[in-house]
């Protein structure tokens, strides 16, 4: 095996907190690897350490002599004022001008431009680049090429830093939560392209869909000790199972022979011989096995939801639009005790604006929301937890209850609640800008829940929440006897916690679908095939005519020539369909030649031509047939 990165004996603290120490594991070529840890365990550190952003106290990392390295941060830092095409275009200036020469000219329809710019194309050999560089901003809907970083939002910041690092194919790929701010369709494309890529990778994610389908192996830090499994992230859960109770069974093994031990200490004699000293000795390694058990640090939610009443939500007529864009369309719902509803959608499609005006936050242009007098909202916003400068743990939490009650009816003190949570007596004085992102996120989801809602609104929960955790709250969310209304890229999440979703599809249309996020997958796909089968076998009736038609305006029924190519346009749709999105999947694996990628998009391109013509002249004779 080719070694591409060793991590030897790495220490990292602040202060008297040590992150990690004694970190020690190696990457080969071609393995792709996941980083699992919980929040405040220095994920993030140790990924920047790696990349060269930060430093180690002691130990030694070690890469394979002139491997390209490409790093997407957790929060990417971009050049201001960068258009977004100068941010993600590596290559020489030569290469970038002709790529950018080359669309112009197509763009403005020149010729003569045209001609000049291929030929600088074909001279500098730039034309893997610039389908590639294309491929992946199309992919990540980044589309807008001229645009000025300061005026992107920060998720599109993150996706321009994910297209920059995966357009130069780097050797060695360091991927700080890639999927946050991706949408589902988002998520999908990438998790292919990284199983494809040829590019070693070591990433941390929280998606546990993508964990399955993209890592051939997890690194588990616990404890400050590294744990590697050879396999996914379902292999990943069983062997760390039996792991945890191998580590349980010798511990209560250690405890039961200690007891022995202790009885005969207590009664050996002061002048003890070699052989007693040497019993002494063992008494005590003894003792430190039997003390290594695993403190109870799992992370608990027991919270008593207020009373809800009959009257829930009720929505009706509800109508948004900001400027020319309609965000809802005549939305009418009313809301059950106890369902779950989960939130899908693209990027600007309107799924954070519904939270809100179901909420109230924002007004709706007609409709009435009808909120039941019960109802205690508990909205845990994607922007995160706001706090004052130099604000602590405890200040945060103190502001809203001093005593909570549980699920039980007990009351609990909230430093007792924030030990629940994970935050144990000695972090509650920490600044909160000390504290990692992901112990935010839980900071932020204690704040939330104290305030017993019985209608919980989250939008993108997940994001820089650990693996563990996120278990815990979907335990919670089950069980949970109010209302769940989420918005969530992580399709596991998704899966466990909804009953149905709301599908927003754009220009107002909110589909209701019965079933999670992978049944609403299933049925798109099957319904997609379907929609193919239609167009080639002429299902659809009542086509538009075409202005241009060939046919008679006075003809009830086809010819037999008419007939014949009828059913050789079905016949040759559905080929061409098939074969495009054959070309479209071999494209987006990033494994062709300068050559082929050239040949096959150029072949895409005369598809679609063909493909419109033929669809035009389908329609014309389907009228009649």
């Amino acid at each position: 095996m080719i070694s591409y990165l060793q991590v030897e004996n790495l220490k990292k603290s602040f202060g008297d907190l040590v992150l990690f120490e004694g970190i020690t594991f190696g990457i080969d070529k071609d393995q792709k690897v996941a980083l699992v840890a919980k929040n405040g365990t220095g994920k993030t550190s140790l990924f920047n350490i790696i990349a060269g952003k930060d430093s180690q106290d002691t130990g030694k990392i070690t890469f394979r002599r002139n491997i390209k390295i490409g790093f997407l941060e957790q929060n990417p830092s971009l050049n201001p004022n960068n258009s977004i095409i100068d941010e993600v275009f590596h290559a020489s200036e030569d290469v970038k001008n002709a790529i950018l020469e080359y669309n112009q000219a197509i763009e403005t329809d020149n010729r003569n431009l045209l001609a000049k710019s291929m030929e600088k194309m074909d001279h500098l050999q730039a034309w893997d680049y610039e389908v590639r560089v294309k491929q992946i901003l199309s992919r990540l809907k980044i589309d807008k090429y001229n645009q000025q970083i300061s005026t992107l939002s920060g998720g599109e910041k993150k996706r321009v830093a994910l297209a920059s690092v995966l357009i130069e194919e780097p050797d060695l790929l360091l991927l700080d939560e890639p999927t946050n701010h991706l949408d589902l369709d988002m998520i999908e494309w990438l998790e292919k392209y990284l199983k494809n890529t040829r590019s070693t990778l070591l990433m941390v994610t929280h998606d546990r869909y993508f964990l399955d389908r993209v890592c051939n192996e997890i690194i588990e830090i616990d404890n400050s000790f590294i744990y590697q499994y050879k396999g996914n992230y379902t292999y990943f859960l069983k062997k760390r199972e039996e792991r945890l109770n191998a580590e349980e069974a010798q511990v209560e093994k250690a405890k039961n022979i200690l007891r022995k031990e202790e009885d005969w200490m207590r009664r050996m004699p002061k002048a003890r011989t070699t052989k007693a000293k040497y019993r002494i000795d063992n008494y005590y390694q003894l003792k430190d096995v039997a003390a290594g058990g695993r403190q109870e640090e799992e992370m608990r939610i027991s919270v008593q939801p207020s009373r809800m009443g009959k009257k829930i939500i009720e929505i009706k007529n509800l109508n948004k639009k900001f400027k020319d864009y309609t965000i809802l369309k005549d939305f009418t719902y009313n809301f059950t005790r106890g369902e779950k509803v989960g939130i899908v959608g693209d990027n600007g499609t309107g799924k954070s604006t519904f939270l809100n005006l179901i909420t109230e936050n924002i007004s709706a242009d007609s409709g009435t929301v009808d909120i039941g007098q019960t109802i205690v909202f508990g909205y845990y916003k994607q922007e995160g937890i706001k706090y004052k400068e130099n604000q602590r743990v405890i200040d945060v939490v103190q502001e809203i209850a001093e005593v909570v009650t549980l699920g039980n009816g007990r009351q609990m003190g909230v430093k007792e609640f924030l030990n629940f949570f994970l935050f144990p007596y000695d972090m509650h004085y920490t600044p909160i800008s000390k504290i990692s992102g992901g112990e935010k996120r839980r900071l932020y989801l204690v704040t939330v829940l104290m305030r017993k809602p019985n209608f919980l609104i989250l939008d993108e929960p997940t994001n820089d929440l650990d693996i563990m955790t996120l278990a815990v709250l979907e335990e919670y969310l089950s069980t949970f006897d109010g209302c769940v209304v989420v918005v969530s890229h992580d399709r596991f999440f998704m899966d466990q916690v909804v009953d149905h979703l709301f599908v927003f599809r754009g220009n107002g249309d909110v589909k209701d679908f019965p079933g999670d996020y992978s049944q609403y997958r299933e049925w798109l796909t099957k319904i997609e095939k379907e929609e193919k089968k239609e167009s080639a076998s002429g299902i659809k009736k009542e086509p538009a005519r075409s202005a241009n038609s060939k046919t008679d305006s006075s003809k009830t029924k086809l010819s037999f020539k008419e007939k014949r190519e009828y059913e050789q346009l079905e016949m040759d749709i559905a080929n061409l369909e098939n074969e495009k999105e054959t070309l479209e999947t071999e494209i987006s694996t990033g494994s062709l030649s300068n050559d082929d990628l050239i040949q096959k998009s150029n072949r895409i391109g005369e598809i679609i031509k063909l493909l419109d013509e033929k669809s035009d002249r389908w329609l014309e004779l389907s009228e009649f047939s």
